[in-house]
């Protein structure tokens, strides 16, 4: 019989580098801390309007939804603006609101769900909303799993070479202009995520089979204390409160609070 396939999205990437122990808990075990009403607000606002942008990109009408909130109404008009110049969305390119992507890589199977797809002869964008200001550095993105698995994912699964995709997040807060920023791909890139993904993937396979075989849970990692947010989580003594700051990092695919 074959072993399902495990299901692995950039939100359990990111946790997976930062805290294995928190990815058993979280993922494997199931043991996810309460998320806090002001996180649940935000993350329900995020979800509304992700499904307001896609209404768009379905071409329905959003007019009744916008005439309700002028705020709301204002920010769109204004992103849906500067999304059609910056990126030119004419009759000749093929666009799709939550495209599904995935890949089969040993026993793992990779996801994505990009907010939008935008493709042409010789490009493809993906854009992705972000219902906060934009990130004063842009190291934080970039180096997050979202941006490189989905630049990943897109140049594994299609024809177009590393250069011809990008991946342009669209930051979006009432009542700021939105703003962007793009990251480029390239076959150097491409190479270092893989390289980065499979190193990864390898540790993830030790872990499971210490767990598995001898039940070691999943080791934190060197100097874990001073650079995971999670490390009292499984050190009590430290401070016996949970410290849930960072818990959208766990949310997956739609982390609408700042990474």
């Amino acid at each position: 019989m074959n072993t399902p396939l495990i299901r692995l999205s950039q939100a359990q990437l990111n946790l997976l580098e930062l805290c294995p122990p928190q990815f058993q808990r979280v993922y494997l075990e199931q043991l996810a801390s309460p998320i806090s009403p002001e996180v649940q607000e935000s993350l329900l606002w995020g979800n509304q309007f992700h499904q307001l942008m896609q209404q768009h990109f379905l071409g329905l009408s959003i007019d009744s939804i916008l005439e309700v909130d002028q705020d709301l109404k204002n920010i769109v008009k204004a992103l849906l603006n500067d999304v059609s110049q910056t990126h030119h969305l004419d009759s000749d390119c093929w666009r799709e609101a939550e495209h599904y992507r995935a890949l089969e890589k040993e026993n793992y199977l990779l996801t994505a769900i990009y907010d939008l797809l935008i493709l042409n002869n010789n490009q493809a964008q993906i854009l992705d909303w972000k219902t906060y200001l934009k990130p004063q550095k842009k190291t934080k993105l970039e180096n997050n799993w979202q941006t490189k698995l989905y630049l990943y994912l897109l140049a594994e699964t299609s024809d177009y070479l590393p250069e011809q995709i990008s991946l342009t997040y669209w930051f979006v807060k009432i009542p700021h202009q939105p703003q962007f920023l793009t990251f480029q791909y390239s076959e150097k890139l491409h190479k270092k995520y893989s390289e980065e993904l499979e190193s990864l993937l390898i540790n993830l396979d030790n872990y499971l089979l210490n767990l598995n075989t001898n039940n070691v849970h999943f080791p934190h990692l060197k100097n874990c204390e001073h650079n995971c947010p999670h490390y009292e989580l499984f050190f009590p003594a430290i401070n016996e409160v949970e410290n849930n700051s960072n818990l959208l990092s766990i949310m997956d695919e739609i982390e609408e609070v700042s990474i």
